[in-house]
């Protein structure tokens, strides 16, 4: 376990991890790790509560009603702050003055993959492939506005590749349309994957991370093509407005401390995750630059507000 450290005044009750999503999902899995060994840091139980619904509308409602106090903070990914407010019209929530970082926990890649019978083995000749049959080749995603989406669009965009997109209810529906061939391309994590790579169903042709994987080493990045490409999703804690500042930063401090740790790493790099641990500063600086990419790609791919 992480070692304890003196409870402080400033955290006297049972912390809840809010999740907008369901459980079993990557903000859910890095949620219940961080509860696991964050609460001998605090000296806190720590619990994980699961409150999907309303595209993030839901779990920023629970954040609201306990506006300042921090006990209370939410694990997510960037898109509840980025992307989000682009695409949809009927959030309730205000992604710049309701929340306020506390720290990034884990980056989680996604990687680029093509069915056996594609006939590319690397980036540059499913490029080159795309480009001889504009408009015929096939991606799936875990629908629009998805990571996995705007990956596609952005790397799309950069290179002016013509590629039809299918969108799916998530990589438990896409990985197997790759895999029965109703799909050419599929962008997914890691896990999703492997065990059709061992098969010879799957071909990993590159990974979304600025630099390339150290669990797939061999696999280029995206950004070896389009310099500075980075759309690997970054999962971190939030806190709602009105939390004092000195709390943010206890937090900031032993939830790091907890990310790089070795038992936090060993867990999750099972996953393929990579263990990150942050200052809230870091990352309000990596949201910014999330932001600027999204919308670019909301833009590329002319996502229309729903």
């Amino acid at each position: 376990m992480v070692g304890r450290t003196q409870s402080a005044p400033l955290l006297t009750k049972p912390l809840r991890l809010i999740v907008p999503n369901p459980p079993g999902g990557l903000a859910d899995t890095i949620a219940r790790h961080l509860a696991q060994h964050l609460s001998s840091r605090v000296g806190q139980q720590v619990v994980v509560e699961n409150r999907p619904g309303g595209n993030g509308s839901t779990a920023a409602a629970t954040m609201a009603a306990a506006r300042g106090d921090p006990h209370v903070l939410l694990v997510t990914d960037s898109s509840m702050f980025t992307v989000n407010p682009i695409i949809y019209r009927t959030i309730t929530y205000d992604a710049k003055k309701d929340f306020l970082p506390v720290s990034v926990v884990a980056q989680a890649p996604i990687f680029l993959a093509v069915n056996k019978d594609v006939p590319a083995d690397s980036l540059q000749a499913l490029v080159a492939l795309v480009r001889s049959r504009p408009g015929r080749l096939t991606y799936g995603s875990s629908g629009i506005g998805s990571t996995h989406h705007l990956t596609m669009e952005a790397f799309k965009g950069a290179l002016g590749l013509d590629l039809l997109h299918v969108p799916f209810k998530g990589t438990g529906e896409s990985v197997p349309a790759l895999i029965g061939g109703q799909i050419d391309l599929v962008l997914s994590a890691l896990p999703s994957l492997s065990g059709y790579v061992k098969k010879g169903q799957v071909k990993l042709l590159a990974v979304n991370s600025l630099r390339r994987s150290s669990f797939a080493p061999e696999i280029p990045a995206m950004s070896e093509m389009v310099p500075g490409f980075d759309f690997a999703p970054s999962m971190g804690v939030w806190a709602s407005a009105g939390t004092p500042a000195e709390a943010i930063q206890r937090l900031s401090q032993e939830i790091a401390v907890v990310a790089r740790s070795s038992e936090f790493a060993q867990a999750v790099q099972v996953l393929a995750i990579n263990p990150v641990g942050s200052t809230p500063e870091e990352y309000a600086r990596i949201l910014s630059e999330d932001n600027e990419r999204s919308i670019a790609a909301v833009r590329a791919a002319n996502i229309k507000p729903d």
